[in-house]
């Protein structure tokens, strides 16, 4: 007599109990947005009942839009409502290379926003457009601070709580959570949006832009292009709760 296999039905994610969880895509230069969106959840959180919070920024703080000055020094200064983690992305990972002296990836990081994020700091716009690398890599070093340089360097890679695993791109497939290449968790694409498979837990991503909430049942992305469209998007995580704060 054959027997007929059931599935198991998987149980609903969830994070632990008396914590509440709250995470927020790629910023990009938008401290105006950034600031609003802080607001938001600091009022969220306080209608509610107490609570630990979990401000988790899932990377990408620079380049792109006008202030990644601004963005950064007030994640360096996180409320003190929330015990906030903040991730590592890929506009951060080149940033760092480039202060770290490779030439080769100046003229990508210039493309890709460096150009903004260094006004931002207060470098004169014509010597970025005019200036040899040589000169652009010197005025980069004498107006980005060193205390912020040690702070880019020290962002995480990933981080889990309760079944979320929480990375600026992706993962994987494939590979255990545990043991994920930094260069996918922080540039990973078609690979990791394309995948159908539960990775070990619910993936909450930012990176790859989407219109709305990239809502499906192995991964959350949460990038809504904040810097072009003027919505930066938060998942709220309570219990087995999943709801968004946007802008």
């Amino acid at each position: 007599m054959l027997k007929r296999l059931l599935k198991t039905k998987r149980p609903a994610p969830s994070v632990p109990e008396g914590r509440r969880v709250y995470a927020i895509g790629d910023v990009h230069g938008r401290l105006d947005l950034f600031d609003r969106l802080l607001g938001m959840i600091e009022a969220d959180h306080r209608a509610r009942p107490p609570a630990a919070v979990d401000l988790v920024l899932l990377g990408d703080l620079v380049d792109r839009g006008p202030d990644s000055r601004g963005v950064v020094e007030r994640a360096m200064n996180p409320p003190e409502w929330a015990r906030q983690t903040t991730l590592m992305g890929n506009h951060e990972e080149i940033m760092l290379h480039v202060l770290d002296g490779d030439r080769a990836q100046l003229p990508l990081w210039l493309k890709v926003g460096g150009r903004e994020a260094l006004e931002s700091w207060g470098v004169d716009p014509q010597m970025i457009a005019d200036g040899t690398i040589s000169e652009i890599l010197e005025a980069a070093h004498d107006a980005i601070p060193v205390r912020v340089v040690r702070w880019l360097m020290g962002l995480r890679q990933s981080m889990t709580i309760g079944d979320y695993f929480f990375v600026h791109a992706g993962v994987r497939p494939g590979v255990p959570l545990d043991r994920q290449d930094k260069g996918d968790s922080f540039w990973i694409r078609e690979e990791f949006l394309e995948s159908s498979r539960h990775h070990g837990a619910i993936v909450v991503h930012g990176h790859s832009i989407a219109t709305e909430v990239d809502w499906l049942p192995n991964r959350i992305g949460i990038d809504t292009g904040a810097y072009a469209t003027g919505r930066l998007t938060a998942l709220c995580l309570e219990g087995e709760e999943q709801r968004f704060l946007q802008t």
